[in-house]
């Protein structure tokens, strides 16, 4: 309850008080018994000489027999009484009937319509907002920014793993809020603005709830799409309240998420004259570099497109400083790990280094799940601890989705899927700089009937020539086991994102990466245009019809060379193939100690688990076969690269990249 509300019962409390004092004021009733007689019996008693004295009270008539007795009757304004009073030698008394004061009759006449008028203030304030936290029906142009004191932000860096150069950026800032005289005295002047720029999930909205907790300092929070309304001029007037309110509590952050749906570059010409978007930008442009100073406070806003941002907010005087917050290398991920797993009970076996290198291309947030889902997996087996066996489910569950134990698969869908998963596990074996195979599943799981997973040895952040053939040739592996085994006219759709991703690594190696012999290193790709930033939409680079099938050619000669290489090696190690797919039809699941049984000629161990349909888990990427001639798995390829396949990583070996 607020405290209008309050202060609204409090005074309707006094006003009852004090109308029953008022009503209480006046001669008090007497204490002995007031027989109610009729005014006949009264007149009766008159002319019979028992009324002993009369009181006449307007309407009303009291008064006393000879015998003591008091009665009461009620005065009808008879003309001939008096006279019959004092015939009969009655003592007569007359007082005036009792009036209110100024005061009670000022609150009975008035007391509705102040009422009323309170209620209505109390209504109108609820819907500014005033007394519903700034939430109300009419608060649109009041900010939306929630503060939190400094006794409120409890994140320190300590719980803040995986991005030290980062945290080294905005240890200033920290500085400067605990001591600004430190730099002022020597003339320098903290950034205005500090802007954070990382994949989602890596942990800029912590980092920034980090700077505050160090530093004691309120911290106002608030989203990029919380300025803009339907209503003309609302998000100019919250960022003019937002930097209002700052000001008061200065020292402080104002920390602003996802700024690129408010601070997208202005003059695309789409939109109108008079985009609502811009002036928002103006404002805030205004508020961080304009005439009136914002002395001690420091703006902070993150987002993962700062390409599409306009470059008067990143100027000097406003976001003077980028801060990077990449995905974390194996270092960070187990420092991370180690983060979250503090609050989980762990068992004793559980090695996060191991986790860490098995998962590259995690963000803190993908680590923060994986942490979770073991502990959920484990809470499943009625488990005290969480141990690496449910590490490694939670693995397998994230990236590859979770298994399918209700589909049933007939016996040459199977024999099929087994062939297909381990012409892509030998080819991956054979060729060099390529991954090492971790597990081959023929477990149906999400949306693949197979999965084919690589573990790289390390982070990787370039990839080589010799690497991306390697990739090529091991993405057709399957198809090929599928030709040479059953036949062209029973391949399956299965490669279909295969193909997919193949197609579009030989087509960047022409266009892009400059990995072609005769074309050479000259950038073909097509331009993408960005109507919202001022480009033109579908805006291509200008190429000859001779250029386009010189580049159409090229692919085709990459695409061909590695297809050819991959089924030579399949042809050779023919024998190696048929043991690996007899031994997925006998386990389903094997990883990679069976694996090298296999291509050393032996006859794979049993795995410990394998009747459970579950060996450990690797992390990484994984070739898959889909059903129905549905894209493979979907996800982000996690091997060293931020996670999103990345033009210029020329990822493959995971879920299929997204450019």
């Amino acid at each position: 309850m607020n405290g209008l509300a309050k202060n609204l019962i409090i005074w309707a409390v006094i006003a009852v008080v004090l109308m029953s004092v008022f009503n209480n004021f006046g001669p008090q009733q007497q204490t002995q018994d007031v027989r109610s007689i009729t005014y006949s019996e009264f007149i009766r008693d008159v002319q019979g000489g028992r009324v002993d004295n009369v009181t006449i009270k307007g309407e009303k008539i009291e008064g006393t027999t000879i015998e003591g007795q008091a009665f009461t009757t009620v005065n009808p304004n008879d003309p001939g009484l008096i006279g019959d009073l004092l015939q009969n030698n009655v003592e007569l008394n007359a007082h005036e009937e009792a009036e209110r004061s100024l005061l009670m009759s000022i609150l009975i006449s008035w007391f509705p319509i102040l009422l009323l008028i309170a209620v209505w203030i109390y209504f109108m304030r609820q819907m500014q907002g005033g007394g519903a936290g700034g939430k109300g029906a009419m608060s649109f142009g009041k900010s939306k920014a929630k503060l939190m004191s400094e006794d409120q932000v409890k994140v320190s860096f300590n719980d803040v793993a995986g991005c030290d150069e980062a945290k080294e950026e905005v240890t200033e800032l920290v500085d400067f809020l605990r001591d600004p005289s430190k730099f002022q005295k020597l003339g320098g002047q903290i950034p205005r603005g500090v802007l954070m720029v990382g994949s989602p999930g890596t942990g800029k909205t912590l980092l920034a709830k980090a700077i505050a907790g160090e530093a004691k300092v309120p911290f106002f929070s608030i989203s990029g799409s919380d300025f803009v309304e339907m209503f003309v001029g609302v998000g100019a007037s919250r960022v003019r309240d937002m930097f209002a309110e700052a000001k008061k509590h200065a020292p402080c952050i104002i920390f602003i998420d996802e700024i690129d749906a408010v601070g997208r570059q202005r003059g695309a010409g789409m939109g109108g004259g008079h985009d609502e978007r811009e002036q928002t930008l103006n404002q805030l442009l205004v508020e961080m570099d304009g005439f009136e100073g914002t002395e001690g406070v420091i703006v902070i806003a993150a987002t993962n497109r700062p390409d599409v941002l306009d470059p008067a907010l990143l100027r000097p005087g406003r976001f003077d400083r980028q801060v990077v917050v990449p995905p974390p290398d194996v270092r960070g991920r187990e420092q991370i790990l180690k983060v979250h797993m503090k609050k989980t009970p762990i068992s004793d076996d559980v090695r996060p280094d191991l986790i860490a290198r098995g998962t590259p291309g995690f963000s803190g947030a993908d680590l923060a799940n994986l942490v979770n889902e073991a502990a959920l997996f484990a809470a499943r087996s009625n488990k005290r601890l969480v141990d690496m066996s449910d590490f490694e489910r939670a693995k397998d569950k994230i990236m590859m989705g979770a298994e399918r134990k209700s589909m049933v698969m007939s016996e040459d869908e199977k024999k099929l899927t087994a062939y297909h998963e381990a012409g892509h596990a030998i080819v991956g074996l054979t060729v060099p700089e390529h991954d090492p195979v971790y597990k081959v599943s023929i477990i149906p799981r999400g949306r693949a009937l197979g999965v084919t997973m690589f573990l790289p040895e390390e982070d990787r952040y370039s990839h080589s020539k010799t690497r991306l053939e390697s990739q090529l040739a091991s993405l057709f592996g399957g198809r090929l086991a599928e030709e040479i085994i059953f036949g062209n006219d029973k391949v399956t759709t299965g490669a279909s994102n295969d193909i997919e991703r193949a197609t579009q690594i030989a087509r960047n190696m022409v266009t892009k990466w400059g990995l072609s012999e005769k074309l050479g290193p000259l950038d073909y790709g097509e331009e993408e245009g960005h109507p919202f930033l001022g480009g033109q939409m579908g805006k291509s680079k200008p190429m000859s019809d001779d250029t386009a099938r010189q580049i159409d050619a090229e692919v085709r000669h990459i695409i061909d060379a590695n297809y050819q290489h991959a089924k030579q090696i399949l042809v050779d190690n023919i024998d190696t193939l048929h043991a690996m797919a007899r031994a997925l039809m006998k386990y389903e699941t094997i990883d990679d100690k069976q694996i090298a049984d296999i291509m050393a000629g032996r006859e794979p161990r049993e795995p410990a688990d394998w009747d459970s349909g579950g060996g450990s888990g690797g992390s990484a990427q994984a070739s898959d076969e889909a059903e129905g001639g549905a894209s493979d798995a979907d996800g982000a390829a996690k091997d060293g690269s931020d996670g999103r396949g990345d033009d210029d990583k020329g990822v493959v070996g995971g879920p299929a990249p997204q450019s």
